[in-house]
């Protein structure tokens, strides 16, 4: 097997163990408390941006958006049939446990569906149009300057997963999504996979006052997994 057969494999081994989801443009506004004008002439990261179309619908409404993952490393055709899969993995799962999850703005397991498909169909054309867009990262490290964002979202990663990244991780990361944004950082949800708020959350608060940001944690209009409706709202006071 040749060297480039060998980096074929590995990256195809990689690319099964990330999942390539995402929410909508519409979930994003409610998760995040945002209204239209609080995008139009903002630039607005969306980090891990995964398959949502928020940095997509966004610059329509006037946003310098954009997004960044680790998934974007990878081509764009293997991505979509990527997040095809994992729809259909994710869908057959929550059908086994459809309790733990409110169902008021979806209605059901097919218009969850619809919504996640949505989501990958506008990301990855908006990814085929506009690929500067789309920046490859691996937090807890970003390649963008200092505050080059105005606001930053950061949506079902940290705390999520708090059962596999540690208290290290978590504030390392913060931190460097607060260096390179010049004004607020939004985080969605603040409970992990299991609906409980995130066991270090109190701690991590103060280690975030101490770099001279004000923390909140601020109910949302959007509710799916049970518990999960509370953002962690971060503001830099010095802006």
């Amino acid at each position: 097997m040749s060297r480039e057969e060998l980096s074929n494999k590995d990256l195809s081994l990689e690319l099964e163990q990330i999942i390539f989801i995402g929410r909508t443009y519409e979930e994003y506004m409610l998760m995040f408390g945002l209204t239209p004008e609080d995008l139009r002439g903002r630039s607005i990261l969306d980090c891990p941006g995964g398959a949502c179309s928020f940095s997509s619908r966004s610059r329509r409404q006037g946003a310098d958006s954009m997004a960044s993952d680790i998934a974007y490393q990878f081509a764009i055709n293997n991505l979509e049939y990527k997040g095809q899969q994992d729809i259909e993995h994710t869908i057959k799962q929550l059908e086994q446990v459809r309790e733990r999850y409110r169902w008021d703005y979806f209605g059901s397991i097919d218009g969850l569906k619809q919504a996640r498909t949505r989501a990958l169909q506008d990301s990855t054309a908006d990814m085929r149009e506009f690929p500067d867009r789309y920046v490859y990262s691996e937090l807890p490290v970003l390649p963008f300057a200092d505050e080059r964002f105005d606001l930053t979202l950061s949506a079902h990663f940290l705390f999520t997963y708090a059962d596999r990244l540690d208290f290290n991780f978590h504030a390392q990361t913060i931190l460097e999504l607060l260096r390179v944004t010049r004004y607020e950082l939004r985080i969605f949800p603040t409970v992990e996979l299991s609906g409980i708020r995130y066991e270090k959350m109190d701690e991590l608060k103060t280690l975030i006052e101490k770099q001279g940001c004000t923390v909140s944690e601020v109910k949302t209009g959007y509710e799916f997994q049970q518990g999960a409706d509370t953002m962690l709202h971060i503001v830099k006071t010095s802006f």
